[in-house]
């Protein structure tokens, strides 16, 4: 096989980062992990790249000479663009990181950071770029589309609240991903600012669609990381 033709099937990642060290780290680091990798060391640079799509995944610097990356975030979600985007962020402020969350990105990692976790946070964001289309998920034997609201296990069709399945739906959206229950609480209840816990709520809510998703299944899908939160995936957690 050709280096085109192989390059044709490896995920094309695009760093935008101004800092030559990390970018450098960064690309060398995916390319021995099998992507192509492309860089852009300004926002604007970035931006145009972007715009350009063919992308499997962004990985973006949040402070970049030029257009900042918010700015190039929410220029791509503006026209549709869904590419799976991992922010890198120097400041691990939590107003950042709801901005970068609010405004579209998969996930978010602070500097300075291990490189086997930025590609955990890759492989993961950019599995979940490959679902079947936009509105329909899976993992394993579970789909989930999220049009017709309908949720199948294998061959068994889930009965599941509303709130289950927005609860279910954003887990496998952030499938690979810890999911804290701080997130689930702005995210699908969408009470941020509530001035009691919604901890107690939220657990007997996993605890119900635990046992619907995973009963008589042979793998176990929904976890609980103890301290931290939740994570739908298929190896334990």
């Amino acid at each position: 096989m050709s280096q085109t033709a192989a390059d044709d099937i490896r995920p094309c990642v695009l760093v935008v980062e101004d800092d030559e060290k990390v970018a450098g780290a960064i690309g060398e680091g995916l390319g021995r992990n099998g992507y192509v990798v492309q860089r852009a060391a300004t926002g604007d640079e970035g931006l145009r790249m972007a715009l350009q799509g063919a992308l499997d995944a962004i990985v973006l610097d949040l402070m970049l000479p030029g257009c900042d990356g918010l700015e190039i975030l929410d220029a791509l979600r503006r026209r549709g663009d869904w590419t799976p985007v991992l922010i890198l962020t120097a400041r691990d402020d939590l107003s950042d990181r709801l901005r970068g969350l609010d405004g579209g990105a998969d996930d978010y990692l602070v500097k300075p950071f291990a490189f086997p976790e930025l590609l955990a946070r890759l492989r993961a964001i950019v599995r979940r770029g490959v679902a079947t289309n936009d509105t329909r998920f899976g993992l394993a034997d579970l789909v989930v589309d999220a049009v017709t609201r309908r949720a199948v296990r294998g061959r068994r069709e889930l009965r599941l609240t509303p709130r289950e399945f927005d609860l279910l739906l954003y887990l496998l959206r952030h499938a690979g991903t810890v999911v804290s229950r701080e997130m689930l609480a702005r995210d699908v209840w969408q009470e941020a600012n509530r001035g009691t816990s919604l901890d107690n709520v939220i657990d007997v809510h996993l605890v119900r669609l635990r046992r619907k998703v995973d009963q008589d299944a042979a793998v176990r899908l929904i976890h609980t990381v103890r301290g931290l939160g939740f994570v739908l995936q298929e190896a334990p957690a």
